[in-house]
């Protein structure tokens, strides 16, 4: 008796009937995934990163159609200000350590392997409030062509604080 591959012959062998693979993500998720796939391979990130007790460090780790990915490092005491990603959208991963994103929700610690997602205007402060060094990774679709900082600092229970001699509105 003869099976369907014997009398159709098999599919995956004809190139042209196969679902074409992506050249690089088109999705939110696609794009976490190709965080979490980074990450997992330290033995390509790790011998990077430098420790910059001035600014935080950070190496563009890699473009593609549409998107780049960062890698940065964190002192204790570094951040980011609060700022927002212009138009794109973008994926933290923490690698090492812990940071803390401080949003008008208030703080939510992130420690390695944790992921956020966000979109175009999301405003929040990424802090290294930890003992030791921490690194992150970054993808932003499209790639990051500005960074809006916001005046303020958002405090532990969410509140935006206005720096001295700004008034708040």
């Amino acid at each position: 008796m003869n099976s369907d591959v014997q009398i159709a012959g098999d599919p995956l062998a004809i190139p042209h009937l196969l679902p074409p693979v992506p050249a690089h993500p088109a999705t939110v998720a696609g794009f976490a995934g190709l965080a979490r796939s980074l990450a997992a391979d330290r033995a390509a990130w790790a011998p990077l990163v430098r420790y910059d007790a001035t600014t935080r460090w950070y190496h563009r780790l890699r473009t593609g159609p549409g998107y780049e990915v960062w890698l940065l490092s964190w002192v204790p005491g570094q951040g980011s200000g609060r700022h927002d990603h212009g138009a794109s959208s973008g994926v933290l991963t923490v690698l090492e350590g812990e940071l803390t994103e401080r949003t008008e929700d208030g703080p939510r610690p992130l420690t390695a392997g944790a992921q956020r997602v966000f979109a175009p205007g999301y405003v929040h402060e990424v802090v290294n409030d930890a003992l030791t060094p921490a690194v992150s990774l970054h993808i932003y679709f499209p790639g990051l062509t500005n960074m809006p900082m916001h005046p303020g600092q958002i405090t532990d229970s969410g509140a935006t604080t206005a720096p001295p001699g700004i008034l708040a509105p």
